[in-house]
């Protein structure tokens, strides 16, 4: 019963045959192809790949920040009290 016979898997193909469509069934098959050996590229490239430790940079000193010249203000206006006639 768990075994997988011929019989079944051309159920499956035509199944999938008649999903897809006999126009796009290469063009899907010629996706899933490239997907599948761009994934096990990327899977040996990790493996290849050396593990990078992670190193904390050094603490750079921070220079102190130059003094901003603000512009001269106005001087203030001086209340003079009412003329009284």
């Amino acid at each position: 019963m768990g075994q997988i016979g011929p019989t079944h898997l051309l159920v499956v193909a035509l199944v999938v045959l008649v999903v897809f469509g006999s126009k796009r069934l290469p063009d899907t098959a010629r996706a899933l192809g490239k997907s599948l050996r761009i994934l096990k590229s990327e899977a040996a490239a990790l493996k290849t790949e050396e593990p990078q430790t992670h190193q904390p940079q050094q603490a750079r000193p921070v220079q102190p920040v130059q003094q901003l010249q603000h512009p001269q203000q106005a001087p203030e206006p001086v209340h003079q009290p009412p003329v009284s006639s």
